[in-house]
């Protein structure tokens, strides 16, 4: 299971921590904040372009496939349900879109690349976000 602890600091500063490894969250000046860090947004899309990448790496190293490069871009924002192509009658009003360009280099054929296509949407954050979440929520006030 994983665990994640976050402590506001000043203002929207926040440190965050696994108990390993120690991060920042804030949000840019024009919201308020004084841009210390990556906002929740963007940690949620590094979380995503890293958990694609890790993947494609692992199957690639797997199967043999020879990669020289990859880099994984992801683009968050809300659209009008009737602007989105991937949405059925079921979504209304705004929805959130994520938009991913995945650019990976080496020596291997068209098959190959259709196969990695499809590999880097089972990653584990993309799976868990496709999916939905079900949250349990407690607060605690003192």
């Amino acid at each position: 299971m994983a665990s994640i602890t976050a402590e506001l600091l000043s203002d929207f500063r926040i440190d965050i921590t696994n108990g390993t490894h120690t991060w920042r969250a804030d949000e840019p000046v024009d919201l308020g904040g004084d841009n210390t860090g990556p906002n929740p947004y963007d940690l949620l899309l590094g979380s995503l372009a890293a958990c694609t990448s890790i993947t494609l790496s692992m199957y690639a190293k797997r199967k043999n496939i020879d990669i020289t490069s990859l880099s994984v871009e992801y683009s968050y924002d809300k659209v009008h349900a009737n602007d989105c192509e991937q949405c059925d009658d079921s979504h209304k009003g705004m929805v959130d879109r994520v938009t991913s360009r995945i650019f990976i280099d080496g020596d291997f054929d068209d098959e190959t690349r259709q196969r990695l296509e499809q590999i880097a949407q089972r990653c584990p954050v993309h799976k868990t976000l496709e999916k939905g979440i079900v949250f349990d929520e407690t607060v605690f006030a003192g």
